[in-house]
């Protein structure tokens, strides 16, 4: 399996190894378009990896923060409760960047910038730029794709 992420296109594609596209889906990627340097709030460029998988078993729009569950489940009077929190919800991809210098280690380090793959809430767009860096889905869409892909999955972001 392997992972490409078009930011023009605001799509995830997801392949099998011969390379044949299995699913595709549309994405939230960064407010802020490509870019690799920390703080930034960009999405990163470049060869990555799913460096952890987290989540596996926890309800449709459970609540993330710093990636564990809060034990809370969003609905809109919770967004209402909180406007302006960014919602990680469901299933976490974190990753990590590949290519030295690009992606990974010093400033431009994807995962220790926390980078994930995560689920998003129903009254998040799809289809446009919207978050400060990760790469947003439906929540079924990230329960559908987590079990797809197993730890080390190649991702590619362009």
């Amino acid at each position: 399996m392997n992972i490409r992420i078009s930011i023009a296109a605001q799509t995830l594609a997801l392949h099998d190894a011969a390379g044949r596209l299995l699913r595709c889906y549309a994405v939230s990627t960064a407010l802020n378009g490509p870019g690799e340097v920390r703080n930034s709030y960009c999405t990163p460029r470049g060869r990555h990896i799913v460096r952890a998988r987290i989540g596996a078993g926890q309800p449709l729009n459970s609540v993330f923060v710093r990636r564990r569950p809060t034990g809370e489940i969003w609905t809109p009077a919770l967004h209402a409760q909180f406007p302006g929190r960014d919602w990680i919800l469901t299933r976490i991809l974190w990753l990590s960047g590949c290519e030295p210098g690009r992606n990974r280690l010093g400033n431009v380090d994807t995962m220790r910038r926390y980078i994930y793959i995560h689920g998003s809430h129903e009254l998040a767009e799809m289809g446009k730029p919207g978050s400060i860096g990760c790469v947003r889905m439906r929540s079924p869409d990230i329960v559908e794709l987590f079990e797809r892909v197993a730890p080390y999955t190649s991702v590619e972001i362009d």
